[in-house]
C-alpha cells in the first residue's frame, strides 16, 4: 500500500493547471450578452452532451454509487433506468417547445407561457438558492475525502478548486465551461472505466467472482425487495425507476444548469442526439460504478481493508492504496474534476439566471449586452467566493445535521418547480393564477410530506408534486375564469398542443 505519492501530487497539479489553461484558451474570444450565457453557436452537440453528463454526475454521486453496491446491493442502480422515462418525455414534449421559443433560460419559458415576470423571478430565485447551497456542499465533501487520502489541507483544496472554476467561468462564459466540462467528463469516463478493468483483473476469479456474488450473496437485489407495490407511496423497484425518471425529467426541464445547455442550439435533431448520448453515458457509467462497488466487496474479501475504508470512501481509498503510482493521481484528479465541472456549471448558470431572469426583469431600463456580461461576471465572482467560504465553514464545523437538513430541503426545490412546467406545457387552460396556486399548494404539500409524513417513499416526491400542481393549478385556473370571466389564450408554441396541431395539419396535407 503506497498511498498518495509525490508523483501522484505532481500529476494532480499538472492536471489542474491543464484544465485552467484549457478554460482560458476557450475564453480567448470576448463574448458579450447572450453569447456569454448561451455560447456562440460553435459548440458541437457531443461536447454539450458530455457536459450535461458531467453536470448531473456530482462527486457525491461519484463516491456514493460505488459505496452503495459495496455495502449493499444494486437496488439504487435501478434509479438510473429512470433515464429511459425522462429522456423520451423530454424529447417528445419539452425540447420542441424550448427550441421553437429560443428561450434564454429555463424560467424565461414561465414568463412566455404565463405572461408573468413574477413567476419567472420566483423560479429563478428558488434555483439560485438551491444551486448556491449545492455548490458549497459539492466542494466540501470531495475535498474532505481527498484531504484525508492526500494529506493536503482541506481548506487549500477548496480554495484551489474554487479559484480555478471562478477564473474560467468569469473569463469565458458558457463556452469555456462546456469545453472544460467535456475535458473533465472525458477524463472521468476513461479513468473510471480503466480503473474498473484493473480492479476486475485484480480479483481472484475476475468478473465471474463478481457475478457469482450476485446469486450467492444477493449483491444484486435482496430476496425480500418488492419489484412492484400498488401503493405508489411505498418503495419498490418499479417506483424507483418511475420516480427517478420524473426526478431526472425535472432536472432536464426546470433546472437552469441543464436547460442552459439546451439553449446553445435550436436544432431539435442536435438536441435529441444530445439527450440520447447523455442517457447512454449516464447508464453506462452508473453500471461501471456499481460494478466497481461489488468488485471492491469481492476484492476486500480476498485482501485486507485499506485505511479510511468507510462506505463512501471505499472507492477513493482503493484508488489511493491499490493502483499503480501515477494512475492514483489521475483518478483522484477525476474525483476533483467531477466537483470542479459541477462548480463551474453552477457559477455560470447562477450568473445567467440572476442576470437574465432577475436583474433584467427588475431593471427600469433595458440592459445592454455589455452590461449583461459585466453583471454575469460579477455574479459568478461573488457567488464563487461565497460558495468557497461556506464550503470552508462546512469543512471546519460540526454541521452534519444542518447539512442533511439543508440538502434534503433543497432537494425538494426542483421537484416543486417541475410541476409548473408540466402544467404549462400540457394544459392550455392553465393560467397565471392557477400556476401560482399550484406552486403554493405543491410547496406546502411537499414540505409536509418531507418533514411530517416521513414514511412516504422519496421516489414518489416528484409524482406527488406534479399531481398536486396539475390538480390545484387546473382547478384554480377554472375558478379564476368563472369568477372574472377572463380567458387568456397562451402564446403560440408555449404548449405542446400547438405542435400536435401543426403535425396533424402537415399529415393531413400529405395525405391529400
Amino acid at each position: 500500500m503506497q498511498g498518495f505519492t509525490v508523483i501522484d501530487l505532481i500529476i494532480l497539479v499538472v492536471y489542474l493547471a491543464a484544465v485552467l489553461v484549457a478554460g482560458l484558451f476557450f475564453a480567448k474570444k470576448e463574448m458579450k450578452g447572450k453569447e456569454y450565457f448561451k455560447g456562440d453557436g460553435t459548440i458541437p452537440w457531443w461536447v454539450t452532451s458530455v457536459s450535461i453528463f458531467a453536470t448531473l454526475l456530482s462527486p457525491i454521486s461519484f463516491l456514493s454509487l460505488a459505496g452503495n453496491s459495496y455495502a449493499g446491493t444494486w437496488l439504487m442502480w435501478f434509479a438510473q433506468l429512470g433515464m429511459l422515462i425522462a429522456i423520451p418525455l423530454t424529447i417528445r414534449f419539452f425540447l420542441p417547445v424550448y427550441a421553437k421559443l429560443n428561450i434564454d433560460t429555463a424560467y424565461h419559458y414561465l414568463e412566455l407561457r404565463f405572461g408573468s415576470k413574477a413567476l419567472r423571478v420566483l423560479g429563478a430565485f428558488m434555483f439560485i438558492v438551491y444551486q448556491v447551497g449545492r455548490m458549497s456542499i459539492i466542494m466540501y465533501l470531495p475535498c474532505m475525502v481527498l484531504g484525508a487520502l492526500t494529506h493536503i489541507n482541506v481548506n487549500l483544496l477548496i480554495i484551489i478548486m474554487g479559484v480555478i472554476a471562478i477564473i474560467y467561468s468569469y473569463s469565458g462564459g458558457l463556452k469555456s465551461v462546456l469545453w472544460t466540462d467535456f475535458i473533465q467528463g472525458s477524463v472521468l469516463i476513461i479513468g473510471v472505466t480503466l480503473g474498473c478493468i484493473y480492479l476486475l483483473s485484480s480479483i481472484d476469479g475476475g468478473i465471474g467472482a463478481v457475478f457469482n456474488s450476485f446469486w450467492t450473496e444477493h449483491k444484486f437485489l435482496a430476496p425480500d425487495q418488492p419489484l412492484f407495490d400498488a401503493n405508489l407511496l411505498r418503495d419498490s423497484v418499479f417506483l424507483m425507476i418511475f420516480g427517478a425518471g420524473l426526478n431526472t425529467m425535472g432536472s432536464y426541464v426546470s433546472s437552469q444548469d441543464i436547460v442552459q445547455r439546451f439553449t446553445t442550439t435550436t436544432d431539435t435533431k442536435k438536441l435529441n442526439k444530445m439527450m440520447r448520448t447523455n442517457g447512454l453515458l449516464s447508464i453506462f457509467m452508473a453500471t461501471i460504478f456499481y460494478l466497481i462497488g461489488t468488485g471492491l466487496y469481492v476484492f476486500y474479501q480476498q485482501h485486507p481493508l485499506p485505511p479510511a475504508a468507510a462506505q463512501d470512501q471505499i472507492f477513493a481509498s482503493w484508488i489511493a492504496f491499490e493502483l499503480p503510482v501515477g494512475v492514483t493521481g489521475l483518478l483522484l484528479a477525476a474525483i476533483y474534476a467531477a466537483a470542479q465541472s459541477t462548480l463551474s456549471t453552477g457559477l455560470n448558470s447562477v450568473a445567467s439566471s440572476w442576470t437574465l431572469d432577475i436583474q433584467s426583469r427588475i431593471s427600469k431600463k433595458e440592459l445592454s449586452f455589455a452590461q449583461q456580461t459585466k453583471i454575469g461576471q460579477y455574479v459568478s465572482l461573488i457567488v464563487g467566493i461565497f460558495s468557497v467560504v461556506v464550503a470552508i465553514f462546512l469543512a471546519n464545523g460540526s454541521v452534519t445535521s444542518a447539512y442533511e437538513w439543508f440538502n434534503g430541503f433543497m432537494g425538494l426545490v426542483l421537484g416543486i418547480l417541475v410541476g409548473i412546467f408540466v402544467l404549462g406545457v400540457f394544459f392550455k387552460r392553465a393560467n397565471t393564477f392557477g400556476a401560482f396556486m399550484g406552486f403554493a399548494a405543491s410547496s406546502i404539500i411537499m414540505i409536509l410530506v418531507k418533514y411530517q409524513f416521513t414514511d412516504v417513499s422519496i421516489w414518489s416526491y416528484s409524482l406527488i408534486s406534479i399531481a398536486v400542481s396539475i390538480a390545484v393549478g387546473l382547478l384554480c385556473s377554472w375558478l379564476y375564469e368563472k369568477i372574472t370571466g377572463k380567458h387568456v389564450e397562451p402564446a403560440q408554441y408555449t404548449t405542446f398542443a400547438d405542435f400536435k396541431k401543426k403535425n396533424e395539419e402537415i399529415n393531413a396535407k400529405e395525405a391529400v
